[in-house]
């Protein structure tokens, strides 16, 4: 189970304390157990800190706490606070990555079979698509649809999400897409043949949690292959 550390400190002298958080994680490099860490300044009050530590479960947060790197500069860091810091340790039981569960609901859309539902609640309206295999970038509301229709019209799909990574207001998701040629593909009449596709997109996420902006790398010239569009030109 994921365990967070919540330390709650007040300094006068942050830059100092983040010379020093600065020389713990050198220090620790390779060694450190902890994966995420954030710091915060009270809005209201800017001697007051808030430092949020991730770990992977309560026994790495101990062997992080144990090693003598880590007491060596937690005595150095109460010199610096106004007060003794207070610690708060908790079990995370709930961990929700709103953007990622939008980019995975994209998939799911993609998927979809029937009528392409509305997008509003997917894409901002001025969405920017940057895929290699167009040779103009997809640019609107209007424009990702018509994208999104010639897939599903060509392919019946489904999407394997094999990792997921957020950073900032980025998401980036990697996958697998296994589908059926169905319809008409890029002037490939359906074939029925079963085709395998990978790739990896990164979604840039706006601050009213739609999807602003996106870039592909997938195999389309592994697709058209498949598609036996590239038979004509090995002869």
């Amino acid at each position: 189970m994921t365990f967070v550390q919540i330390i709650d400190c007040r300094t006068s002298r942050f830059d100092d304390m983040n010379r020093l958080m600065d020389t713990w994680v050198e220090q620790t490099r390779g060694k450190r157990t902890a994966t995420h860490a954030v710091v915060g300044k009270d809005h209201a009050d800017a001697s007051h800190f808030i430092e949020i530590v991730e770990f992977p479960s309560y026994e790495e947060a101990m062997r992080n706490s144990n090693m003598p790197e880590t007491d060596r500069i937690f005595q150095e860091m109460v010199a610096l606070c106004e007060e003794m810091p207070t610690f708060t340790d908790l079990d995370v039981v709930r961990d929700d990555q709103l953007n990622a569960a939008t980019a995975r609901r994209f998939f799911d859309t993609m998927a979809g079979r029937g009528e392409l539902p509305p997008l509003n609640d997917l894409f901002d309206e001025d969405y920017h698509d940057h895929d290699p295999a167009n040779e103009q970038d997809t640019i609107g509301m209007d424009a990702v649809r018509r994208e999104m229709e010639m897939w599903r019209g060509g392919f019946a799909m489904t999407f394997t999400i094999e990792d997921q990574i957020c950073e900032g207001d980025r998401v980036c998701t990697r996958w697998t897409g296994n589908a059926t040629h169905k319809g008409e593909f890029m002037g490939i009449p359906a074939s029925g043949r079963k085709v395998v596709m990978t790739g990896t997109t990164v979604f840039r996420f706006g601050e009213h949690g739609k999807i602003v902006e996106g870039w592909w790398q997938y195999d389309r010239l592994g697709l058209m292959a498949q598609l036996g569009a590239l038979d004509a030109l090995e002869q």
